[in-house]
């Protein structure tokens, strides 16, 4: 099976090790990655924001970078809820009308794909310790994820998966509400790594690098002994150089 990769622009530049992790991941999976160099944004700022001639323009490149003919996987269930939710708000009725609907039914975020496309969720990883989930308010609302994260996390050797308080509830972040809203924002944080905290975890997982990158800063700061990880990077450890 062919597959086309969406790396989102922020997990590009900040975390690319995630985007190599889920290319490993699929291919272990069977799968033919193929990735567009020339692809950039969802247009997901742009659009939250109010911008959406901005957003169109930017969405308007997406779908001219993806095929309609593959299964396009993105390990963001933040980005994959813009398009597969929000493209109908840009293109509805337009000349990519088409396009567009192909694509939203064809786009999947990573552990979805792999639970509900593929049928695997055993990837040989292995990590020790105790975790939580935390389960992002795109990938619950957006992409109606909840189980496949917990069934791939179950299998991960070592990994005690334990289930924290108000995990679905927002950790805060949410785009620009972190920046307009902040003290809220902070507040929102100190709560959903408490509750990790209170199970003693030693990682917090989610599928989103946004709101990992929110907590991890509220716990950078405050020094708290707990570690943000991407579903992606957990499923590819422990693989030695593979």
């Amino acid at each position: 099976m062919t597959v086309e990769l969406f790396v989102p622009c922020f997990i590009d530049q900040l975390f690319p090790e995630t985007a190599m992790n889920t290319i490993r991941i699929l291919t272990k999976a069977g799968c033919k990655v193929k990735y567009n160099e020339e692809q950039t944004c969802c247009g997901q700022a742009a659009f939250n924001a109010g911008f959406w001639d901005e957003a169109k323009a930017v969405g308007n490149k997406f779908l001219n970078d993806f095929s309609d003919m593959n299964y396009v996987v993105s390990p963001s269930a933040s980005c994959t809820g813009m398009v597969k939710n929000y493209y109908s708000d840009l293109f509805t009725n337009t000349a990519v009308h088409n396009k567009c609907r192909s694509i939203q039914s064809n786009i999947h975020e990573l552990s979805d794909f792999l639970v509900n496309v593929l049928k695997k969720d055993y990837f040989g990883a292995e990590l020790e310790g105790r975790a939580v989930y935390h389960d992002s308010c795109a990938g619950l609302r957006e992409c109606h994820i909840k189980d496949e994260p917990r069934a791939l996390l179950s299998k991960v050797h070592g990994l005690d998966l334990l289930e924290m308080k108000d995990t679905d509830t927002c950790c805060g972040f949410g785009g620009t509400f972190a920046v307009k809203f902040h003290e809220i924002s902070s507040a929102m944080a100190e709560q959903k790594v408490n509750n990790a905290l209170e199970m003693d975890a030693d990682y917090l997982i989610s599928t989103d690098a946004s709101c990992l990158l929110h907590l991890k800063a509220y716990i950078e700061k405050h020094h708290l002994p707990l570690k943000t990880m991407h579903l992606a990077d957990v499923l590819a450890s422990g693989w030695g150089n593979v």
